[in-house]
């Protein structure tokens, strides 16, 4: 049989595919730019046909259709990462939240979860009878390989990718061609305090590192300030629209690379449609899948590895926390530490983390001299390296615990530093300076 006779008997509406969803099943799905959102659209308005559906997924751009108040009973929602449209229904119970480092996803996934149902994103088939999973491989690249159920919609706003990206129509249940743009995560214009923090982590990078970036206002300062620089690589789980330039420009080129020579290693993108039409078969950036991708020992395999993460408050001894807030479960715990022991066990590497000195408007010092209560430490201080703010960069590694405490209250505001040092003082029963 052709491809294309089998790609024909697989096509199916809407209201065919989700009959192969059944009451009590386990259903994971993409996410971000490639959420399957007409398939999950016509899914949620069937509600009442299903009972005891638990759909997970990580981070959605827009609505959280899980946890409409009337599909309560009929789906219940499970996330890798608290987005802005799940945090609220996550923090009182209509949701849930796992945890997990991002590489080891695929292995929860397949061992703990068990979905029965995969959907997915893919580009239209080629002349060979190829689809692509566009904008994101990450841990939806191996469902394909132990969900009983594999449903697909087709779009031809999918960029087509390349690397593992890459699967034949044989490998799917179902098509359901749904033609919709992508969800878009544009760039925000970058503040001076980004600005700032963006020129310390740049000064940290030297040419023919490999590096790790990933959205928002700090990475897209941090890429303003790499202009200069030559011969970087890129092995990131995720990327935003400020690489672009920089691959044009040939200052991202991998040509130093010790592994995927010449090539942009990607799990996912979060960006605009600019971004995914410089991915449409572009050869030079290849997409794989987030085991892979964010590996430590895979990581670890490029020399001089930098990556860049942020964070939401750090103490005096160094510990990190980048998801929680108290008991609320802000963010999730991403890929930060997967990247942080990548780049230390890389030859040469460092690794950043980069912050806003203050938050709620320059009220609340993001450093501080214990952790807020309840809050979970993401990134230990054993792990940390280089802590990164406007005022400043502070390198942790080796350094006493007097010594960091020392090194971190001198890139804390200037309006918290008199406070932090009395901490210190009352801490280690001597002057921090």
């Amino acid at each position: 049989m052709v491809w294309k006779e089998i790609y024909e008997s697989k096509l199916a509406s809407p209201e065919e595919a989700i009959k192969l969803i059944k009451s009590g099943d386990r259903v994971v799905t993409s996410f971000g730019c490639c959420e399957p959102l007409g398939i999950e659209r016509v899914l949620v308005e069937h509600y009442k046909d299903y009972n005891d559906v638990q759909v997970t997924s990580m981070l959605l751009i827009g609505e959280t259709l899980w946890v409409r108040d009337e599909v309560k009973g009929h789906f219940t929602f499970n996330s890798f990462f608290a987005s802005g449209s799940s945090r609220k229904s996550i923090e009182n119970g209509v949701a849930d939240y796992t945890t997990c480092y991002f590489y080891e996803i695929p292995k929860v996934l397949r061992e703990v979860i068990k979905p029965r149902v995969t959907i997915m994103s893919v580009s239209p088939p080629d002349e060979n009878g190829y689809v692509s999973l566009g904008t994101n491989v990450d841990y939806i690249e191996s469902t394909l390989d132990y969900c009983e159920v594999k449903i697909a919609q087709v779009n031809k706003y999918v960029p087509k990718t390349h690397g593992e990206a890459i699967k034949h129509v044989s490998e799917f249940d179902c098509f359901v061609e749904i033609d919709e743009p992508l969800p878009e995560v544009p760039s925000v214009p970058i503040t001076d305090v980004e600005k700032a923090i963006g020129k310390y982590c740049a000064s940290l990078i030297n040419d023919g590192d490999c590096i790790q970036l990933g959205i928002g206002g700090i990475p897209n300062a941090i890429c303003a300030e790499l202009h200069d620089k030559k011969d970087l690589g890129l092995h990131s789980e995720m990327v935003g629209d400020g690489i672009i330039d920089l691959i044009k420009k040939g200052i991202i080129n991998n040509s130093k690379k010790n592994i995927h020579h010449g090539k942009s290693i990607l799990g996912f993108v979060f960006g605009t449609e600019k971004l995914f039409h410089f991915l449409d078969h572009n050869p030079a950036i290849e997409m794989h899948p987030i085991e892979y991708v964010n590996n430590p020992a895979v990581i670890a395999q490029n020399d001089n590895m930098v990556s860049v993460n942020s964070c939401l408050q750090v103490d005096l001894q160094g510990q990190v926390v980048s998801d929680t807030i108290g008991l609320t479960q802000f963010s999730g715990v991403g890929g930060q530490v997967d990247f942080v022991r990548g780049a230390t066990m890389s030859k040469g590497g460092r690794s950043i983390i980069a912050m806003p000195s203050t938050a709620k408007s320059g009220t609340v010092s993001r450093i501080v001299p214990v952790i807020t209560e309840y809050s979970a430490v993401t990134t230990t201080r054993n792990d940390v390296n280089y802590i990164v703010t406007e005022y400043g960069i502070a390198q942790l590694k080796g350094k006493t615990m007097k010594d960091r405490a020392r090194a971190l209250i001198q890139i804390a505001h200037p309006n918290f530093r008199e406070a932090l040092c009395n901490d210190f003082f009352e801490r280690f029963k001597e002057p921090a300076f």
